[in-house]
């Protein structure tokens, strides 16, 4: 089939390039030239393990294609899908639609024969409504169907999840759509992957549902660690306790930092404004979105109190300033919240992390990269495990630094208390 993905962000990059994977003619359109410049090179603008080769392989055989183009993409492919950006507007917890809204003006131009919408970029309910209104003012409904189709990727294990997902969700009505859309996902429907076929609007709130509920999960398992830390409980115990019940799962289970990325902090904001909008109360995820805003508070105090409240001059190092592992997105991770703080109280940071130099902390007093863990840590007076990566999980502290005994807050629990204490080194950790 010959698709068209409008933004070569996260989800229209991924997408694009695993649907050329499996066979399909596959045109990825950006307004912006430079982008789509290095993308022919083969040079990928964001981090996901095993995208750059997958990128090479699939532009070689002419299956993956680059443009800025869109009025001739638009018209040399069947099935477009939207995959532009919609972030929190400023002063405001709703999405902003206003690139999915220009999109679709640009497609309601370029119609030249029976096109399939499909809005990918996470969006609100009625989005699928008002995308129609606007195509249909210059083109007549027999020629175009929108069809809400959400991703479920995530970022580090985007590949893995497009080739085998959970399921796919198609909301559309539409007889002909659905059954050209099943026949697209065949080959991930063949590996076990469930279809489902449910109304636009309810696809688009399914996307909405599924990430509040893991932000409640993740939030939910960091207040009961900090019931934990007071009552001398393992966490870890909870929540294995806790997840070997089908009913609740495993998975989400983690204490840690707060949640951040490109997803849970703006979808959580944007279902309650949909929420206010039909007159509905969605109290649960509005205290989720408050508890997950005091957590970095909590962890700075926590961090202030293992330096008895003696900040200025202190030696502070981040192994990993990500949200998370396996990516370089820095949206809403909490060392934009504790560098700062930490910094404006006097203390001297240096990081780590496997992506890179942050340009976050440019302008942000006594801040350092260095590009190695050994650097990083060398001289410090307390050294704060942030991110999960694997490049952590093996390090031998004793002998990185020898005769250097610095504090060591694992905010991860990915160290054994007792080997660490054993090393001779002060370990806190979450939750146990």
């Amino acid at each position: 089939m010959k698709l068209c993905m409008i933004g070569t962000g996260y989800v229209g990059l991924v997408s694009g390039v695993c649907f050329s994977d499996l066979g399909n003619d596959v045109i990825c359109v950006d307004k912006d030239a430079d982008k789509i410049k290095q993308l022919k090179k083969g040079n990928i603008p964001i981090y996901e393990p095993g995208l750059a080769e997958l990128v090479i392989k699939n532009y070689k055989n002419k299956r993956l294609n680059f443009s800025t183009d869109l009025k001739k993409s638009i018209k040399d492919s069947d099935i477009i899908f939207i995959c532009v950006g919609t972030p929190t507007k400023k002063n405001s917890s709703s999405a902003d639609l206003s690139q999915v809204y220009s999109v679709s003006k640009e497609i309601s131009s370029s119609i030249n024969k029976f096109k399939i919408i499909i809005t990918k970029s996470t969006v609100p309910v009625t989005t699928g409504d008002e995308i129609e209104k606007i195509i249909s003012k210059k083109n007549n409904k027999k020629k175009f169907s929108v069809v809400s189709n959400p991703e479920f990727l995530r970022e580090g294990e985007a590949i893995r999840d497009f080739i085998f997902p959970d399921r796919i969700v198609i909301g559309s009505n539409d007889k002909k759509s659905n059954r050209i859309l099943k026949n697209l996902y065949n080959p991930l429907i063949s590996k076990g992957a469930q279809y489902v076929n449910t109304s636009r609007r309810a696809a688009e709130l399914i996307k909405y549902a599924s990430n509040s509920f893991l932000a409640t999960k993740i939030t939910f398992i960091n207040e009961i660690a900090n019931l934990c830390e007071k009552t001398g409980i393992n966490i870890e115990d909870i929540s294995i306790g806790m997840g070997l019940d089908k009913r609740i799962g495993s998975r989400f289970l983690r204490a840690g930092p707060a949640y951040g990325g490109s997803c849970f902090p703006k979808d959580t904001k944007a279902i309650i404004s949909t929420a206010e909008k039909f007159k509905t109360n969605l109290s649960v995820i509005k205290s989720v979105i408050k508890s997950n805003q005091n957590r970095s508070n909590l962890l700075l105090n926590k961090v202030y109190e293992i330096l008895n409240k003696k900040i200025k001059n202190k030696r502070i190092t981040f192994l990993g300033v990500t949200f998370k592992a396996n990516t370089d997105d820095m949206r809403d991770s909490s060392s934009l919240k504790m560098i700062p703080a930490l910094s404006k109280k006097g203390a001297i940071i240096k990081y780590f992390d496997p992506t890179g130099y942050k340009k976050e902390f440019k302008k942000i007093k006594n801040v350092f990269y260095e590009n190695t863990i050994r650097k990083s840590v060398e001289s410090s007076d307390l050294v704060i495990v942030h991110t999960e990566w694997n490049d952590f999980k093996s390090i031998n502290f004793k002998n990185l630094v020898k005769g250097k005994k610095f504090i060591i807050y694992d905010m991860r629990n990915i160290y054994s208390p007792t080997k660490i204490k054993a090393q001779g080194f002060k370990y806190f950790c979450i939750g146990r």
